[in-house]
């Protein structure tokens, strides 16, 4: 019995110890990201060899775990699907997000990426994959969390505030007075916010290919090989005339490529596909406040990044906006239970009843519906 209830609570803490670990890896990403980007890689080559790497490590594994029972035929519809899917996130997605994180600063850009689970919401629900009723508690805790997340967000990228002397940056901030000016911060929030919507486009689009695709590892490997080859037909364009950009070493820019592949593109697409099957992409994105503490505190240390109070305020409001969609989220998986002990409640029971004699004549079927009960007697032959 006890063994029963510690596989019951491990099931149901699973999903949440992959997205947090999912967060934690993400973190890594955004700090190795922002130091090649501050070296000069760029970011179109960062992710071609990024998907590059993530092709190699998943397509294996791939071919060996979804065999032809679990790997479904390759119609020209699901190809489709995967072509887009592989534009939405690898190539629109990073891009954007990389570009507006050279305008800011990692921390900020990570701030930002906070809105993602307010518009995977509102697009869950466009699409059918999201309920909603204004009457209910849960619901409007979902749609009050999602306005809060978005005016925390508006409230990072307008308000700055007085910088916030932290112990661990007092002797670098001398060197660092300026930090980010308006206009550039602007410029990374409209980035950032783009792409924000391009990955909960990506969110979606996964998770209705996943009902005809239910391989994850083949879906992840067939993801990373469409955003390696779009990926480099794009960096062909915006890096012509500069093939000293493909030029990678034993470095950093080796390390980041490689890590940010295996971490956040291969796994990363795989868990949120595994996960997104019993929980949903809102629930998938909902916990990125995680990865941005972890940035803004690793950044400080790191790059002296200035922390302004501003930023700090809007991160709040994002925070407690984005827990109240956790919130209503989690109300979500009481309710189908409730109704589902209604709905057998509700139901009539049928009961046979015998007479207890071996020659008996007639069986009396009890209708029970809602507390009310009818008799009928059935002949026997």
């Amino acid at each position: 019995m006890e063994e029963v209830k510690k596989r019951d609570c491990m099931e149901k803490a699973r999903p949440f110890i992959s997205v947090v670990l999912l967060q934690v890896g993400l973190a890594g990403m955004d700090i190795l990201s922002k130091a090649v980007l501050n070296k000069g890689m760029s970011n179109y080559v960062l992710v071609v060899y990024r998907h590059a790497v993530a092709t190699v490590v998943m397509a294996p594994f791939a071919f060996y775990f979804d065999n032809r029972k679990v790997r479904p035929k390759m119609t020209l519809m699901i190809f489709f699907k995967i072509s887009l899917l592989g534009l939405l996130e690898p190539v629109i997605d990073q891009n954007l997000y990389y570009l507006g994180m050279k305008y800011t600063t990692a921390t900020f850009a990570t701030a930002m990426y906070n809105v993602l689970p307010a518009i995977t919401f509102v697009l869950a629900y466009i699409f059918g994959l999201e309920r909603v009723k204004l009457r209910c508690i849960r619901s409007a805790g979902k749609v009050v969390g999602t306005l809060a997340t978005v005016g925390g967000a508006m409230i990072m990228t307008l308000v700055k505030g007085p910088v916030l002397d932290l112990f661990w940056t007092k002797g670098s901030s001398a060197q660092n007075t300026n930090g980010t000016d308006i206009h550039s911060a602007i410029k990374g929030a409209v980035l950032v916010t783009i792409g924000c919507f391009s990955y909960a486009c990506f969110m979606i689009l996964q998770a209705v290919t996943l009902r005809t695709y239910p391989a994850e590892l083949s879906l992840t490997a067939w993801i990373c090989l469409m955003g390696t080859i779009e990926g480099t037909a794009v960096a062909l364009v915006m890096e012509k005339g500069n093939p000293g950009a493909w030029a990678i070493g034993w470095d950093t820019k080796l390390l980041t490529a490689t890590y940010s592949g295996i971490v956040c593109s291969a796994l990363a697409y795989y868990i949120g596909g595994v996960v997104m099957k019993t929980r949903g992409p809102v629930f998938v994105t909902a916990f990125s406040p995680l990865c941005m503490i972890i940035v803004a505190i690793m950044s400080t240390v790191i790059f002296a990044e200035q922390m302004y109070l501003g930023r700090v305020l809007g991160a709040v409001v994002i925070c407690a906006g984005l827990y109240l969609v956790i919130w209503g989220k989690g109300k979500d998986y009481e309710y189908p239970s409730t109704l589902q002990t209604d709905d057998v409640l509700t139901q009539p029971k049928l009961e046979l009843i015998r007479n207890g004699k071996d020659n008996v004549d007639h069986e009396v079927i009890n209708v029970i519906k809602q507390g009310e009960q009818r008799k009928t007697v059935v002949e026997t032959v």
